[in-house]
């Protein structure tokens, strides 16, 4: 692995890490799917850990994987800098045959702002990283696409969706939905069913970086690195499309 500077590191780490993860679901099949959901978490939590303590050995890490006494060290509210990892988001996906909707997220926090990050969507072959900024696709002002979640959209973006004339697409991961609108397949995402820090940390750090919108539904900031880690909703547009979205978002909420 050659290292050049964090946002290298980050999709390095973030695409090693997806290939060790393809290697897991071949040597494992699909015939026990806990089995395999639970070795792909914590095969991968490990070597992002190690790696990290390794390459990084000052700065601090909040993984998905964490204990919740790591998750509480209160080192990293002071810190400067601070590793914000999903070692297997999508794990329902990644454990069903044939479904490329799982990702790897590696960010990285500092000083009040992301920094770096990376996508890895192995399956799919591809890492959209802040080292190489994905284009975003031109937006021909037609009717648009939405990304949900496969199982539980939130009712209010199906209102939404009906409100600013837009489809909805299913798809697994939150990597991988807001990959999505970076490569086309969709133009926003919005979610308010729950997260973490984890969950948009990578994939809005490259959002940022290619000039996508990212913002909680009501169009405050995202806050990394925070005591809690619970980031409970978001929205990812082409830029064109932010405002309208925000503004139906508010509509519905009167």
């Amino acid at each position: 692995m050659t290292i050049r500077d964090d946002h290298a590191l980050a999709a390095d780490l973030a695409t090693e890490a997806g290939e060790r993860l393809l290697r897991v679901r071949t040597r494992l099949g699909f015939g026990d799917p806990a089995g395999l959901r639970a070795e792909g978490d914590r095969s991968s939590h490990l070597f992002l850990m190690e790696s990290l303590a390794r390459l990084r050995p000052s700065d601090c890490v909040l993984s998905e994987e964490a204990t919740r006494e790591e998750r509480l060290d209160p080192r990293r509210q002071s810190a400067t800098r601070v590793w914000i990892v999903d070692p297997l988001d999508g794990t329902r996906e990644f454990a069903e045959e044939g479904r490329p909707d799982w990702a790897v997220h590696v960010a990285l926090w500092e000083r009040g702002a992301l920094s770096a990050g990376a996508v890895a969507l192995p399956a799919q072959g591809r890492t959209l990283s802040t080292a190489e900024p994905p284009t975003l696709p031109a937006y021909d002002k037609g009717r648009f696409r939405i990304a949900v979640s496969r199982s539980r959209p939130p009712e209010f973006v199906q209102k939404l969706a009906y409100l600013v004339g837009a489809d909805l697409v299913p798809i697994g991961s939150a990597g991988a939905k807001i990959s999505a609108v970076l490569t086309g397949e969709v133009e926003a995402y919005v979610h308010a069913g729950g997260q973490f820090e984890w969950d948009s940390a990578a994939p809005v750090a490259v959002a940022q970086a290619a000039g996508a919108h990212a913002s909680r539904i009501d169009g405050s900031p995202l806050a990394y690195n925070q005591a809690d880690p619970s980031l409970p909703d978001i929205l990812v547009s082409l830029p064109e499309l932010a405002s309208s979205l925000l503004a139906g978002i508010r509509d519905l909420n009167r």
